[in-house]
């Protein structure tokens, strides 16, 4: 009796950890397409992406290259002081948008141009994205807005 009580436990602890396996499997397979890494553009610039990669871009809109096109079509340049990328976006763009501010863009890196499709702007005059404020730091640019 008590060896078939052992025996009985050791099968529910072994399904059990079968279980907990497949169940983290198939979660990490159904985030693997949620997970959007960031990059500045300089690293897009030295190691472009695959097109069918969705990832993040960030840095601040290059002064003099937004270009409203037909309807609500947009391009511009994003850049961290050492590299500079285009953009092409569809879309209504974020109020506090505006050329020499942060941005973080959504998308992807096909032809040689970030197709974005979300754009996400400062919230305030002071706040840029952690990302964004890292990568400028690098390329040795940032400016702190407190002086």
């Amino acid at each position: 009796m008590k060896g078939l009580k052992k025996q009985r436990r050791i099968q529910i602890i072994a399904l059990a950890t079968v279980a907990l396996v497949i169940s983290t499997a198939l979660i990490g397979y159904a985030m693997r397409d949620g997970i959007n890494f960031f990059r500045a553009p300089s690293q897009v610039v030295e190691e472009p992406p695959s097109p069918n990669e969705v990832f993040r871009i960030g840095g601040l809109v290059e002064e003099g290259s937004l270009v409203r096109g037909q309807g609500e079509a947009v391009t511009f340049r994003v850049t961290d002081g050492g590299a500079s990328v285009p953009v092409s976006f569809v879309g209504v763009l974020p109020d506090l948008f505006e050329e020499n501010q942060g941005m973080v863009g959504q998308g992807r890196y096909i032809d040689g141009v970030f197709q974005a499709t979300e754009i996400l702007a400062k919230h305030d005059e002071t706040y840029m994205p952690k990302e964004v404020v890292d990568a400028l730091k690098e390329q040795g640019v940032y400016k702190d807005p407190e002086g």
